[in-house]
């Protein structure tokens, strides 16, 4: 058993100050992960898979960024949103980190330090690889963009799932019906395996595609998941 000191920082006052910048941090890290997952994609399909390389991601970013704009007609500000969402990430990527900056400086053909010779060899060797990781980034944003636009849709299912949930559990806990711990632990274990392939088909797919395709039966399912999950609820807790 855990002593109290041991788990302090959990509770009280230090685990409402840390709760926030954990749960950020792991956000970031998540994000990281799913970018790295997007360049690794990429790079296989530009150097390996499509005959037209980077013309093709290219291509992907601009037809997603026209049926993303058409999608939302309804919310003029919506490719401006987009446009900064990707703008963003590749500005915290490629500017913050100065390797925007580092390729416009050894474009210039100035005189360069041994050091930063050795640095402009190694960029132009990799010249391809960045650029379809730049790319593949401000792809990956908009297509982050359209999945933040889905999430109040994604929240009012669930939320209809959820109430109609707990009136069929108050009607069985009425009547006496059995309940289920391990349907209720499937049920809710499914939601994340099945947000998690539903959010990452749409962020690493590379293929333009309609995202409804993916997120209409994903919400449907979605519901029918949470609708079981309190359904069967424990009803003594």
């Amino acid at each position: 058993m855990a002593s109290r000191e041991a788990s302090f920082h959990d509770r009280g006052i230090a685990g409402a100050l840390f709760a926030p910048l954990k749960l950020a941090f792991g956000g970031i890290l998540v994000l990281l992960t799913l970018i790295l997952a997007a360049w690794i994609i990429d790079w296989v399909f530009v150097f390996k898979v499509w005959p037209d390389g980077l013309e093709r991601l290219q291509t992907l970013l601009d037809q997603d960024l026209t049926r993303a704009a058409r999608l939302w007609n309804s919310y003029s500000e919506f490719p401006r949103f987009a446009t900064a969402t990707a703008n963003f990430l590749y500005a915290m990527l490629f500017k913050v980190t100065g390797i925007h900056d580092m390729g416009a400086r050894f474009a210039d053909g100035a005189a360069l330090s041994i050091p930063d010779t050795v640095v402009r060899d190694t960029y132009i060797a990799n010249f391809e690889a960045i650029r379809v990781a730049m790319v593949g980034t401000q792809l990956f944003g908009i297509r982050l963009a359209t999945l933040l636009m889905a999430t109040p849709l994604l929240a009012l299912a669930y939320l209809v799932a959820l109430t109609d949930g707990l009136v069929q559990r108050a009607v069985r806990r009425a009547s006496g019906g059995r309940e289920s711990a391990s349907l209720y632990h499937r049920a809710k274990h499914l939601q994340v395996m099945l947000l998690t392939m539903c959010g990452a088909i749409s962020l690493l797919l590379p293929l333009s595609i309609d995202p409804r395709w993916i997120w209409a039966p994903g919400i449907v399912v979605l519901a029918i998941l949470v609708r079981f999950q309190w359904v069967y609820y424990k009803k003594h807790l």
